[in-house]
């Protein structure tokens, strides 16, 4: 990458989340431990800032024992925070790994329309050219022409084969194309776009378990990742989407994107503490090398504004 550093970006993105949360923080100074309303101000801004009830809940019991050895103040504050914050995360942050054989690991990417699932999804596919696998990509969204078009495009600039079909056309039906020629070509990594609405739940449910019994025809382990693509504007919202793709999909991991530019970064402490689903990656960015696998220790220091 040239220019900023990825933990530039990642500082610049997290910003906001980081300033939201140290307004929050700044009046509380004093002795070597918290007091009750320091303990309540400290939850409350962890609230405010998306972390979520349940990890703010968490977070206050853990500092309600620490001792600050030189005194209560904003910077010791925040650096307990960012370690407890780490500590939520460290469980969840697992890279998405291609370990299937045979091949090709089939990766289905799923998430609303409008939270970056198809840059998404090229993104990956970049990630994952970097580590020299072989790489192709499934337009199963053949609910949206714009969806399919723009898989094409990225497939071109990426350089990767994708296989399609026509708008309205049976997902199923594309994706089993896909991984024949995968299979045949020894592509390593199949990743499929899918429907992202939820206006029917029932129809996309049925859509997906389609699509599951194709490929267990072709590989009893594919899909080997049920991947979900999150945009973290949304906030708490995010968390219904868990829960809802969760019962739809049998998701197994998540992707967390636009980091930049919210201050609902916190989001992402707030699904690992309520879901414990692996995240696999963040982005901070709209080029195409925005997208990286998640470092907890280094999201809870610029989440916290303790990252130099």
């Amino acid at each position: 990458m040239s220019g900023e550093s990825w933990s530039d970006r990642l500082l610049g993105g997290f910003r906001k989340t980081s300033e939201r949360l140290a307004e929050n923080l700044g009046s509380i100074v004093g002795a070597s431990r918290l007091t009750e309303a320091q303990l309540d101000d400290l939850e409350d801004a962890l609230i405010l800032s998306d972390l979520g009830p349940r990890a703010a809940a968490r977070i206050r019991e853990k500092l309600k024992a620490a001792k600050f050895e030189n005194g209560v103040d904003e910077q010791g504050v925040k650096e307990a925070v960012a370690e407890e914050i780490a500590a939520i995360l460290r469980p969840v942050a697992k890279p998405l790994e291609i370990v299937a054989f045979p091949r090709p690991q089939v990766i289905l990417v799923i998430g609303v329309n409008g939270s970056g699932k198809t840059t998404t999804i090229a993104k990956l596919a970049h990630l994952f050219q970097e580590q020299d696998y072989g790489v192709m990509l499934a337009a199963g969204d053949t609910f949206r022409a714009a969806a399919i078009g723009q898989l094409k495009v990225w497939a071109e600039r990426l350089g990767v084969p994708i296989v399609t079909g026509p708008e309205g056309g049976d997902p199923a039906a594309i994706v089993f194309d896909a991984v024949k020629s995968a299979t045949d070509t020894g592509i390593d990594t199949l990743i499929v776009d899918t429907a992202g609405r939820l206006q029917n739940k029932r129809e996309l449910m049925d859509e997906l378990a389609k699509v599951r019994r194709v490929l267990g025809r072709l590989n009893a382990e594919a899909p080997h990742d049920v991947v979900l693509v999150l945009d973290a504007t949304n906030g708490q919202n995010a968390l219904q989407q868990i829960e809802i793709f969760k019962e739809v999909a049998g998701v197994t991991g998540l992707i967390m994107t636009k980091l930049d530019g919210t201050a609902r970064g916190g989001v992402l402490v707030a699904a690992a503490e309520q879901y414990g689903l692996p995240i696999h990656a963040i982005g901070v960015g709209e080029k195409i090398d925005d997208l990286r696998p998640f470092d907890p220790d280094l999201v809870a220091k610029v989440i916290a504004g303790v990252y130099r």
